[in-house]
């Protein structure tokens, strides 16, 4: 269990009320008020302060009377290595400093890493980041302590490794930052993982061998799902140790493919034509759009999918669309006339499946990737 003394609690609600500026609480396990900007309260019981440290809950009070020596705002625990350490409290309106709860968290989280005790955790952690850093920049500034690194860590340069990035949701609004950093943090112990580190500003690389991938994908698999959409996860391809920043370029590409989509884990080994679409600016997705699908409806594009999904088998589409074969044919010719690209010719056909692969009725412009491991 991590204790935190008084200087470093005085420290941590000091740095977040400059921040803020609303009153702040730090609250022990017990829920008695450790350290406060109101030397006032120190040595009271915060009846919520005390409920969030036994729940693991960010919880809110809109009313002052409410609860035992509790004030209206927001209480966030704090977790470190897998347990609750204290709960901040921010004093004031919830809805004014909600705003405020994640970055009291990650201040909070800095400050108790710069006085993380034992000097030995420490430095294997700045191994750790080094040499994640040195692989993904493809550029090694002391090979001599590169080397020292890699061999203390027991990392095989002859075998073959991937990168797996894991990507934080810049959009998605997380109320408890140091919960969310346990989880990843629990999730990279895992005996699979090299080596593993944090990457400002919202990604956790790490370093698996080869071999043990299909073992770890179920894991991260079931981690992307647990936790959708707060990240998303690509696996890079296998290099060798002085390629490994292709493995993250590659894991980087797999990300993109299902950034805008609702697909939360991918593999590059499992793409073929996103590789490709992957590699094509924004802008020139939507040029494609406007010229090759602008003229078709999302009916038109609903019919194109099942069509091309049934290898342009008029039985089959018809049949998954409920509809006589004719029929289908008759929109296809519809389709056809509208565009200028005759869905049953092999040539047009690629230029509008490419289309539907890079646009989707709710974002606009879209390409996805479905993982088939």
């Amino acid at each position: 269990m991590r204790n935190i003394d008084k200087t470093l609690a005085k420290q941590i609600i000091n740095t977040v009320e400059e921040v803020c500026g609303h009153g702040i609480n730090f609250i022990d396990r017990k829920g008695i008020i450790f350290a406060s900007t109101d030397e006032n309260r120190v040595g009271d019981f915060h009846e919520i302060g005390f409920e969030a440290a036994k729940t693991g809950e960010v919880i809110e009070v809109h009313d002052d009377e409410a609860y035992g020596g509790t004030r209206k705002g927001v209480n966030i625990p704090i977790f470190h290595r897998n347990e609750i350490i204290a709960v901040i409290g921010i004093s004031g309106e919830p809805e004014e400093v909600r705003q405020y709860t994640k970055l009291a968290v990650r201040i909070a989280m800095l400050l108790i890493r710069e006085q993380e005790i034992g000097e030995r955790n420490r430095s294997i952690q700045e191994k750790h980041s080094y040499i994640i850093r040195s692989m993904i920049s493809g550029s090694i500034e002391n090979r001599d302590y590169f080397n020292s690194c890699i061999k203390e860590l027991k990392i095989d340069s002859k075998q073959n490794m991937k990168l797996v990035v894991i990507k934080l949701n810049p959009r998605y609004n997380i109320m408890n930052v140091s919960l969310i950093e346990q989880q990843v943090e629990k999730l990279l112990s895992n005996e699979q993982v090299i080596v593993s580190s944090y990457i400002y500003p919202n990604e956790y690389v790490a370093l698996i061998s080869e071999a043990s991938h299909k073992r770890f994908t179920k894991t991260l698999m079931d981690f992307a799902e647990e936790n959708k959409p707060i990240f998303k996860i690509g696996v890079g391809s296998p290099q060798k140790l002085g390629r490994l920043h292709i493995s993250y370029e590659h894991a980087k590409t797999a990300i993109k493919g299902i950034e805008q989509g609702d697909e939360y884990f991918s593999d590059f080994d499992s793409l073929d034509l996103e590789i490709l679409l992957g590699s094509i600016p924004e802008n020139t997705q939507r040029a494609y759009i406007q010229k090759i699908a602008k003229a078709l409806s999302e009916e038109d594009k609903r019919i194109l999918g099942v069509y091309y999904k049934n290898q342009m088998s008029l039985g089959k589409a018809s049949g998954e669309l409920y509809i006589h074969k004719n029929t289908l044919q008759y929109r296809l010719d519809k389709i056809a006339a509208k565009s200028g690209y005759n869905p049953r010719s092999f040539s047009d056909a690629v230029i509008l499946y490419l289309a539907l692969k890079i646009t989707d009725s709710n974002t606009g412009y879209l390409y996805t990737v479905v993982y088939n491991g």
